[in-house]
């Protein structure tokens, strides 16, 4: 008996941040009255908690109130949220604020829109400390130089000085997680940290992440849509779903031995690494052929820094035929979406030829281009920001082709079919984007893509902002389209799980070049070049398998 009382005492002590009982309220008219609702969790000393779900789970909306930053319009209406003995929920905002970094303190998905842009590197994280009056404006600069080294970032005592746009979107994340470590907090919630970054810079933001919860005993809240991340990370696991926490338990059960229906969907939805190539026609009418291909960037110099030559696209040679996909891939800055926009002509390429359905585009006016536009057609990474959201759904889908001259009648017969087509009824053609679903408005996307019948598509990250399981949806859905139509595809990505499912052939690039061109299953099973090595050993969770 007395042993019992002293392991209680001890698993009391260890536990960091108790939720008790929360449920948070949404306005009134909403799909549900909760966003989220009595849910329970402890988060322990030195451990990294996992907190997997899809959108509109409650994943975010938990950790916002932890940090009491909900916005006005929803409320917590019950439970507790315990930290060292005090209730955050019963807490004063003055007292909060003093908490804020100190005690808790978070890393926000997109580093962005959360850093300042008229701020340098080193006064956004020195005005953290500053705000909490910690150490004196000498002993800040010290410490500014010391967290910007602890994250991994080359050259400190220059890179304080950049502004947020000069870096790109893995520095910027490293920015964000030395402002949330600035005041050594004894929580850090990380809320999707790395969903927007590719394999290479998502493996070296884990890999830090883990290094410093290690060093400093610290407990992590991980937030994430994506079990491959679960497992490269994790202690324990939360799932939730609309809401609710429908499994707990330690990261090794709810990978291998998931109990819940909702958990094992999840799972299942993770994009795996196929050993065989998609079965198809390989010799169907050539759509476009690339070749010596180049566009180079210049910049111009000031005051404090030299002009600059990039060589965004590089010689690029290739050839895709009708029917079939070829995947992109690479580390952002390899010049994938660089090569999108030459191949959309949405700018001019410096050399090279782009032969499409027989013509040479590239050398092309945009006038003379103009009546060849609608065969090539593009499915944006960001459907929401890519819709008009004063335009309902038929008139998104009909603007272009009656602008081409097909009659309002003509161009709203071919709307409702293109609907069905994509999974969504013939309801939605009334309807404005904010009422859809992530997913749906996808689905949108590509709708709107195929309403000009293209010869050639081309995806743009499509997939990357989305949920696995809506992400295995999409997938599906342009493979059936694919079959259907026989339209060429080129799919941008860096998750090159994806690349494996949904492409026939696969170029990676690197520094604007193709340095490895074949089947998936060459290039992920066995690639020859060391850039393509490194690419498929950053994939998260690549030693778990999960079970079919």
């Amino acid at each position: 008996m007395p042993q019992t009382e002293t392991v209680q005492s001890e698993t009391a002590e260890s536990v960091v941040l108790s939720v008790r009982g929360l449920t948070v309220s949404l306005p009134k008219n909403m799909e549900r009255t909760y966003a989220v609702r009595d849910i329970s969790f402890d988060l322990r000393q030195g451990e990294i908690l996992c907190i997997i779900g899809e959108s509109g789970s409650g994943k975010s909306v938990t950790a916002n109130a932890i940090m009491g930053l909900l916005p006005s319009a929803i409320a917590v209406t019950s439970g507790s949220i315990f930290f060292k003995g005090m209730d955050l929920v019963q807490t004063e905002e003055k007292a909060l604020r003093t908490l804020r970094g100190r005690a808790v303190s978070i890393i926000f998905q997109d580093p962005l829109s959360a850093l300042n842009p008229l701020m340098t590197i080193g006064d956004q994280i020195g005005e953290v400390m500053e705000a909490h009056k910690i150490g004196t404006q000498e002993s800040r600069a010290i410490k500014i130089l010391e967290l910007l080294d602890e994250v991994g970032l080359p050259d400190p005592a220059l890179l304080q000085h950049q502004y947020p746009f000069r870096l790109s979107g893995g520095q910027r994340q490293r920015v964000m997680i030395a402002m949330a470590l600035a005041l050594d907090p004894d929580v850090l919630i990380a809320d999707e940290p790395t969903t927007a970054l590719d394999v290479t810079t998502q493996a070296q933001i884990l890999e830090l992440i883990r290094k410093i919860q290690r060093r400093k005993n610290m407990s992590v809240m991980f937030i994430t849509h994506d079990f491959g991340v679960v497992a490269e990370i994790a202690d324990r696991v939360v799932v939730m779903e609309k809401g609710r926490v429908v499994e707990e338990g330690p990261a090794n059960v709810v990978l291998n031995t998931p109990e819940h229906p909702y958990t094992k969907r999840l799972i299942a939805a993770v994009p795996r690494m196929t050993a065989k190539d998609r079965a198809g026609a390989s010799d169907t009418p050539v759509v476009l052929e690339v070749t010596n291909l180049s566009k180079t960037y210049h910049t111009s110099g000031g005051f404090f820094s030299k002009g600059r030559t990039v060589k965004a696209v590089n010689k690029v040679s290739f050839s895709i035929r009708k029917g079939r996909t070829l995947g992109v891939v690479g580390e952002s800055g390899s010049g994938k979406s660089s090569l999108g926009r030459v191949l959309l002509k949405l700018m001019d390429c410096d050399d090279g030829k782009m032969l499409f359905d027989g013509r040479d585009i590239a050398p092309m006016s945009s006038d003379a281009f103009r009546s060849m536009r609608p065969y090539i057609q593009m499915i944006f990474q960001d459907p929401f920001a890519s819709l008009n959201p004063r335009h309902t759904i038929g008139k998104v889908l009909t603007v272009g082709p009656i602008a081409h001259g097909v009659s309002v009648h003509e161009a709203k017969a071919k709307a409702l079919r293109t609907l069905t087509l994509v999974g969504l009824d013939e309801g939605a053609y009334d309807r404005f984007p904010h009422e859809f679903s992530g997913g749906q408005r996808q689905r949108i996307g590509i709708a709107r893509a195929l309403m000009f019948d293209p010869l050639l598509l081309v995806a743009d990250e499509a997939v990357s902002a989305l949920d696995v399981s809506i992400q295995a949806q999409i997938l599906q859905l342009l493979t059936k389209i694919q079959k259907e139509t026989k339209v060429a595809m080129v799919f941008i990505t860096h998750d090159l799980r994806v690349a494996s499912q949904i492409c026939d052939e696969v170029a990676v690039m690197y520094k604007g070049e193709i340095v490895e061109y074949g089947p998936p299953s060459q290039i992920f099973r066995a690639p020859h070049h060391d850039y393509t090595r490194k690419l498929v050993s950053a994939i998260p969770g690549s030693e778990w398998e999960p079970a079919a």
